[in-house]
């Protein structure tokens, strides 16, 4: 854990010479708020909302979806949408106000970003009166709709629906937004691609909507890339088999497909069938890491320790953390 944080550090300080990662945090705080929703049942519900553009908020849809009021707070101060615009099957909202005193964040890129880059977030984990940081790094990137879905392990829990993700410039990224079930959970963020082309977008006052986020929806119209964590995790490779079948046929250049078709055939004996699809995962992806750590682990019960040397190397050149998750994964 050390190592990881101290390898963090270096990256944000590497990308910000002028400003402490520290400080960098300290001055993006300030664009991001909660956000507070009154439901029919006379609930109150929390989320996370970060200014994008001038009095413009932006956050997932489901934090405010029905509810019968809606209000951000910042520095004591409560202020009320007179607006919005949604995007309600991609579950991003957002807000307009009036006279919103708030500077905003610097829209990044989502179309080049890499596996295994630095990035954090900022929200209301839990609720807290301050919003809080996470550091973490990108594990995959999945296409869908003309853009990429970021999956991070930068953990995330309830109230932090709606907050940015930034890369260690301090660029807006991402936005989080669901995560898998169970141990060992997935944090999907949604691309700012998205949210740039929501901010043209026209608007509504209505807060209703009976349309399902994707990422919601019944489990046979979910993406691929949502189906295949419960059989992965769960080791039903059989299913999991039938899951990257159809995954690969709809996607054949994508580099996820082909790691779990590799996963489950592999466990499911065919080694040689394995190696092929993973060695086709690393043409498309040379830096996909779970297929390296894929063919490290087939090689080390190979016997084959040049190779697993070779993995190793080519892993921490990547990131050096990445030596101790290998070798705690030759471990078991």
């Amino acid at each position: 854990m050390r190592l990881t944080i101290l390898f963090l550090t270096c990256l944000f300080a590497q990308n910000s010479v002028a400003e402490s990662f520290t400080d960098l945090t300290y001055r993006l705080k300030a664009s991001v708020v909660k956000v507070h929703v009154a439901t029919k049942s006379g609930g109150h519900g929390v989320g996370t909302g970060v200014v994008v553009a001038k009095d413009l908020v932006a956050t997932n849809c489901h934090v405010i979806a029905n509810s019968i009021g809606v209000k951000i707070t910042k520095f004591g101060e409560s202020f009320t949408p007179e607006a919005v615009k949604a995007d309600w099957a991609h579950d991003l909202c957002i807000l307009r106000f009036q006279y919103l005193e708030m500077t905003p964040v610097v829209l990044g890129d989502s179309e080049n970003l890499k596996y295994e880059q630095a990035i954090f977030s900022i929200g209301f984990p839990g609720g807290p009166p301050k919003p809080q940081s996470t550091q973490g790094k990108i594990k995959a990137l999945y296409t869908m709709d003309d853009a990429q879905i970021v999956r991070t392990d930068a953990s995330f829990v309830m109230g932090a629906s709606g907050s940015p993700v930034f890369d260690a410039d301090g660029k807006l990224i991402a936005i989080s937004t669901f995560k898998s079930p169970g141990h060992g959970a997935y944090f999907y963020n949604l691309p700012v691609k998205w949210v740039k082309a929501l901010i043209d977008a026209p608007e509504t006052t209505s807060l209703k909507s009976d349309i399902t986020p994707f990422w919601d929806a019944s489990e046979e119209k979910r993406p691929y890339f949502m189906r295949v964590v419960v059989p992965y995790q769960n080791r039903h490779w059989d299913e999991l088999k039938l899951v990257t079948d159809a995954w690969i046929k709809s996607e054949p250049s994508s580099p996820e497909a082909l790691f779990y078709a590799g996963v489950a055939v592999e466990n499911l004996g065919d080694f040689s069938l394995a190696n092929q699809y993973f060695q086709r995962a690393l043409a498309l992806h040379p830096q996909h890491t779970a297929t390296l750590i894929e063919l490290g682990l087939m090689a080390n019960r190979a016997g084959k320790t040049d190779e697993v040397e070779k993995t190793r190397l080519s892993l921490k050149e990547i990131n050096p953390d990445l030596d101790d998750e290998f070798s705690e994964a030759l471990k078991k």
